[in-house]
């Protein structure tokens, strides 16, 4: 991203996110007057790191998961692929109260007539 400023973040924030969600963050300056917008609440971590249900636990422990994941399996990550990383540590956190082998009876029961192509992998033409 080119930077963490509002005039970067609330133009994606927009297109990304639903029109009718609550968002959690923390008091950083980017994402005031997001509550023009949307049911946006935050927490301020100066004062406290959880008010009721304020709180951003969830998304620093996924950043967390996926920052040990690229580190501790990956030499290198294309851009062009960190979607797919992305995703893998998405559906791992998704089902985190499953054991590993019940995540992969899950992921075979559910590969039924898909395809990867070397294309798709390596980014080919």
């Amino acid at each position: 991203m080119p930077g963490t400023g509002g005039k970067t973040l609330k133009p994606i924030i927009r297109e990304w996110v639903e029109k009718d969600p609550t968002i959690y963050s923390d008091t950083h300056g980017g994402y005031y007057s997001l509550g023009n917008d949307f049911d946006h609440r935050t927490v301020d971590h100066a004062e406290h790191y959880v008010n009721g249900r304020v709180h951003t636990n969830g998304i620093e422990n996924f950043w967390t998961l996926l920052k040990r994941g690229l580190h501790g399996t990956c030499l290198r990550v294309e851009p062009f692929h960190l979607f797919h990383y992305v995703d893998e540590r998405a559906f791992t956190y998704n089902r985190r109260e499953l054991n590993d082998a019940e995540r992969f009876e899950w992921v075979l029961g559910n590969a039924t007539d898909r395809r990867l192509t070397w294309a798709e992998v390596t980014g080919a033409s």
